[in-house]
């Protein structure tokens, strides 16, 4: 495919804070042994997609040394992945201000001026064939197709809603409409699901997924045309009364994990038996950094729907609807429930934990008898022996120092450490 990828990948996830305080959105692990970003790339590489351009700018160290050390193709592949960090030029003296200008001011870096230009999102889950979206994008003479999947009106508030007529063409956008006649306003009739193989199963709006394909000379005309900074907000409203803009509806799984709740409840999701999103899909696999790590082990634990990534080591626990990422280390006697462990990028040797303890910090993992329930547990962070994170008092929200509760769910930031016998 004629098709050159733009990566957005700049965000500060203020939403995802703490998970975010060292790292951009995308650069947020996710199920274990992955990053946000490994979805779009993975999903591009596998839609033949080969010329990739990542758009970063907030926190990007550890995301370039991911995609770097990751996506390295040999000279027999026609495939590559170029970073473009914000920058000051002559021209341009501003960082990005949001997503159309970052696309703006990257436009140069496309030398076909045949191609389409597919803008992405580097922080959804989700699996999707962008050849299919570039087959309909031709087919239906589109100058601006859109990813819309359907939705109930009751989670209209929360995302961009599109009205869509049995053509196909958006003939209305809003961005997290409120008001209940505007909801109902956009409602979309059963026919037009039918009509593009989406059964509505009580489901009644459509969402903008935040994935845009655009006929190249379109996205120039229409950026050079003013200073517009959001695609969602600004550009894709203007355009749909200027232009050709259709919907390309989509009904697999979709998930926007831009909140603590919906981060968590993803992942959740992951240990069930079976998990609405599918990790295990060897024919498109999601790829990532691969790590040459031996095999967890396991030391008598009792373990129930839980994801146990390599290189771990289980002592003696209890571990219900749980994922341990990669190099973590539980302790005896440790009680897990509903909680993710992103693990560590590293092992400490014997000189280092006989160092900790002269020093009476915590070994990086979970110490011996603690319990965590609804918890996330950042990478390298170092939990006390006998520490209990289980939010009794059912506190909404809190910070302090070393820990985060948002919507009810614990979070303990990357290298952060709770001390032996602390109770949250």
């Amino acid at each position: 495919m004629n098709v050159v990828s733009l990566i957005l990948a700049g965000g500060q996830g203020s939403r995802l804070y703490p998970l975010t305080k060292v790292r951009s959105k995308p650069a947020v692990p996710v199920a274990g042994r992955f990053r946000l970003i490994d979805i779009a790339l993975s999903n591009c590489i596998h839609s033949d997609v080969h010329n990739i351009f990542v758009l970063t700018q907030f926190a990007s160290e550890s995301l370039h040394r991911h995609i770097f050390t990751t996506y390295r193709f040999d000279s027999f592949h026609r495939d590559r992945v170029t970073l473009l960090s914000a920058q000051q030029t002559f021209d341009n003296r501003n960082w990005y201000q949001g997503t159309a200008d970052a696309v703006r001011q990257n436009l140069g870096y496309i030398k076909d001026p045949g191609a389409l230009v597919l803008v992405l999102s580097g922080d959804h889950l989700y699996r999707m064939d962008y050849r299919k979206f570039v087959d309909f994008h031709i087919a239906s003479g589109a100058e601006i197709s859109i990813g819309v999947t359907p939705i109930g009106a009751g989670q209209a508030p929360e995302l961009g809603v599109m009205k869509v007529d049995g053509g196909g063409r958006i003939t209305e956008f809003r961005e997290k409409p409120g008001d209940p006649a505007d909801i109902e306003r956009l409602r979309v009739d059963e026919a037009v699901f039918e009509r593009f193989g989406t059964p509505a199963r009580g489901r009644t709006h459509l969402a903008s997924m935040g994935i845009y394909l655009f006929s190249q000379n379109v996205l120039r005309e229409i950026l050079d045309q003013d200073d517009s900074r959001d695609f969602g907000r600004e550009v894709i409203p203007r355009a749909i009364g200027e232009r050709q803009v259709c919907g390309y509806f989509f009904d697999g799984y979709w998930e926007d994990i831009g909140t603590i709740r919906s981060f968590f409840e993803a992942h959740m999701d992951l240990t069930r038996p079976l998990p609405r999103f599918n990790f295990y899909d060897e024919g498109r696999p999601i790829f990532t950094h691969p790590r040459f790590l031996p095999g967890s082990k396991i030391l008598g634990a009792d373990v129930g729907n839980a994801i146990l990534c390599e290189g771990s080591i289980v002592d003696r626990s209890f571990i219900r609807d749980s994922i341990i990422g990669i190099r973590s280390r539980i302790g005896q006697g440790v009680r897990l429930e509903r909680t993710v462990v992103m693990g560590a990028d590293f092992y400490e040797s014997r000189q280092d934990l006989d160092r900790n303890r002269g020093q009476g910090l915590p070994a990086i993992g979970l110490g011996r008898g603690g319990e965590i329930r609804n918890a996330i547990i950042d990478k390298n962070a170092r939990i006390g022996q006998g520490v209990r994170l289980v939010n009794a008092a059912n506190v909404a929200a809190a910070e302090a120092d070393n820990y985060s509760i948002v919507d009810g769910i614990i979070v303990v930031p990357k290298d952060a450490v709770i001390p032996d016998g602390t109770v949250i």
